[in-house]
C-alpha cells in the first residue's frame, strides 16, 4: 500500500488515541487483536469514519516511533496463520488488511480496519466497542448499541469511499467515464468540470470538504478501469472458471475480470458464451449459431449476481463456473425475496443505489425484468428449469443445457412444473397437460407420464386445479399461492 509512512505520521500527530485508533508496542495476543478489530470497526462506524487503525511500534504516550519486533503477516496462532485464524472467528463482514513499513530504520506494523457495514462486526459471536481507550462488550452499553445500529442502518455500501483526497483529474482518470456517456447516448463534455457534473449527480464521485474528490464504492465497482486500483474492491471482481467434464477435478480455464461491472459486462458475457458449446442450425436459407444456453438467461443471471450480491461479506466475489452440461453462477448473500415467489414478486435489492443506476443506464431493461425472463427463455428452448440454491451466506443459480426428459431428476421435474405454472399465471394463462408437454418437448404419447408429474406437483402442494370440478381431460392448474 502506498504512502503508509504518511498515514502513520498523520495518525501519530493526533494528540491521543481515539475510538478508531490504537497504538501498540509489542502486544500481539491473537484474542486481543480479534476483539480490537471488532471494537475498532464498530467504533469507526459510530464515529462516521471509513477506516480504523492499530499501529504497532508507536509509544502510547509520546507517539514516538520505537519499532516492533514482529511482522503481522508472518504471525501464527498455533500452526495457522494469524490472519486466517482471525477471519475464521470474526463475522463475515469484518474487513481488514495487515501492512508493515520501515520508518527511521524501525519496523512499524499497520492494521487497517474498515468500518462495520450491514451489521456489527463480531469476534467469537460477540460484538465489541471502544469506550475511551478501552475495548468493551457492546451489549454492556445499550445506548451506544442503539446509536451504532442506527448508523449501520442508514449507511450503504455504495456511499462509502473507495478512494479519497484526489484532485478532479486524478479521480476521473481512474474511471471509464466514456462508457457512461456511450451507454447514455449523450455527448461527452470536453472538459473535466463538465464530466464531473454527471459523475457527481450519479454519486459516482463526491466532492469533499477539503476541496478534493472521492470515488465512491459504487463508482469504482461499476466504472473502475482497473479494480485492482481500489484495494479491497478487487476481491469483488467476477471470476469465470471452466472445468473439464461435470466436476471440479480438472480446471481448463480461469479468468478474473479486471474492469468495473458496467465497463466490462459485455466482454464478460461474450467470454462466457465463447466457452459454452454451440452449434450451427439452418433455418430456411439462413445459417444461425445457437449456444447451449439462452443468451438472455446468461445475461440476466450474471447481472442479478452482480447487482444483488452482499458486499458486506468480504474476501469473495461473484463466480461463474462452466461445466459440460451446466453453468453455475454464485454470489455472496441470500435472496431478499422468497425463492418460491421469485417469478411474481417485485424485485428487491440490498444495493438500491447501484441497482437504480444500472436501470438508468438501461442495463436492467436490456437484460430483462427478472426471473420470469430467465425461466421463459429456458422453456422456449425446452431446457431443464434453472435452479436456485440458497446456502448460509451465498446464492447459486444453475442453468442446464439440453437433457432428455427421462434423465431429469424428479425433484427438478417438479421444480420445472411449478415454474411453468408461475410463468403461465403471470401471463394470465394456466398450466395444462399439453402446455407442460410442449414445455418439455414431449409428444402426445407422453401425456400419461406428464399427468403423473402434475399429480405429484399437486400432492406436494406446488400447484392446484383452477376449477376442481372440471373434467380431467380439460383440467388446468395454477400455483398453489394464487
Amino acid at each position: 500500500m502506498e504512502n503508509l509512512d504518511k498515514l502513520v505520521n498523520q495518525l501519530r500527530s493526533l494528540p491521543s488515541e481515539t475510538p478508531w485508533l490504537e497504538f501498540k508496542h509489542n502486544n500481539y495476543k491473537p484474542e486481543m487483536i480479534g476483539q480490537d478489530i471488532s471494537a475498532l470497526a464498530n467504533s469507526a462506524c459510530l464515529h462516521e469514519k471509513s477506516r480504523a487503525y492499530m499501529l504497532w511500534g508507536i509509544d502510547d504516550d509520546t507517539h514516538d516511533i520505537v519499532g516492533t519486533e514482529y511482522d503481522l503477516q508472518t504471525l501464527k496462532k498455533g500452526n495457522q496463520e494469524l490472519e486466517n485464524w482471525l477471519r475464521s472467528l470474526l463475522s463475515k463482514n469484518a474487513d481488514f488488511q495487515f501492512h508493515s513499513v520501515n520508518m527511521d530504520n524501525k519496523k512499524v506494523g499497520v492494521l487497517i480496519i474498515y468500518r462495520a457495514s450491514n451489521q456489527t462486526v463480531m469476534f467469537e459471536k460477540t460484538d465489541y466497542i471502544r469506550i475511551g481507550s478501552y475495548t468493551k462488550k457492546l451489549s454492556d452499553y445499550p445506548a451506544v448499541q442503539a446509536k451504532l445500529w442506527d448508523k449501520i442502518r442508514n449507511f450503504r455500501f455504495e456511499e462509502q469511499f473507495a478512494k479519497i483526497d484526489m484532485d478532479l483529474d486524478s479521480a476521473l482518470r481512474m474511471l471509464d467515464c466514456a462508457a457512461y456517456f456511450d451507454i447514455c447516448e449523450i455527448p461527452q463534455p470536453g472538459n473535466s468540470e463538465g464530466v464531473a457534473h454527471y459523475m457527481l449527480e450519479e454519486g459516482i464521485i463526491e466532492k469533499l470538504d477539503n476541496g478534493l474528490y472521492a470515488i465512491t464504492n459504487m463508482g469504482a465497482i461499476l466504472f473502475g478501469k482497473k479494480l485492482t486500483d481500489f484495494g479491497r474492491l478487487s476481491r469483488k471482481a467476477i471470476r469465470v472458471v471452466q472445468y473439464e467434464g461435470n466436476n471440479r477435478m480438472n480446471m481448463l480455464k480461469e479468468n478474473i475480470g479486471g474492469k468495473g461491472y458496467v465497463v466490462g459486462f459485455e466482454g464478460l458475457v461474450q467470454f462466457i458464451e465463447a466457452l459454452v458449446p454451440s452449434k450451427e442450425v439452418i433455418t430456411g436459407a439462413l445459417r444461425e449459431k445457437r449456444t447451449a444456453y439462452p443468451s438472455l438467461a446468461i445475461r440476466e443471471a450474471v447481472a442479478n449476481a452482480l447487482i444483488h450480491q452482499d458486499f458486506s461479506i468480504t474476501g469473495t466475489g461473484p463466480v461463474v463456473e462452466i461445466f459440460d452440461s451446466r453453468i453455475e453462477i454464485t454470489n455472496s448473500g441470500t435472496p431478499l425475496v422468497d425463492v418460491w415467489r421469485i417469478i411474481d414478486n417485485p424485485p428487491k435489492s440490498r444495493n438500491e443505489k447501484l441497482a437504480a443506476l444500472m436501470r438508468h443506464l438501461r442495463m436492467c431493461e436490456e437484460l430483462g425484468t427478472g426471473w420470469d425472463r430467465i425461466a421463459i427463455s429456458c422453456e422456449l428452448l425446452q431446457l431443464p428449469a434453472p435452479k436456485i440454491q440458497v446456502f448460509e451466506d451465498s446464492t447459486r443459480v444453475t442453468l442446464y443445457s439440453e437433457i432428455p426428459f427421462s434423465s431429469i431428476s424428479q425433484e427438478d421435474k417438479l421444480w420445472a412444473c411449478y415454474l411453468h405454472a408461475c410463468v403461465k399465471y403471470v401471463q394470465g394463462e394456466q398450466l395444462s397437460n399439453s402446455s407442460l408437454r410442449e414445455r418439455f418437448g414431449l409428444k402426445s404419447s407422453s401425456s400419461g407420464s406428464v399427468s403423473r408429474l402434475i399429480k405429484d406437483a399437486v400432492s406436494y402442494k406446488l400447484i392446484k386445479p383452477l376449477d376442481p370440478t372440471t373434467a380431467p381431460r380439460y383440467m388446468k392448474y395454477i400455483p398453489t399461492w394464487a
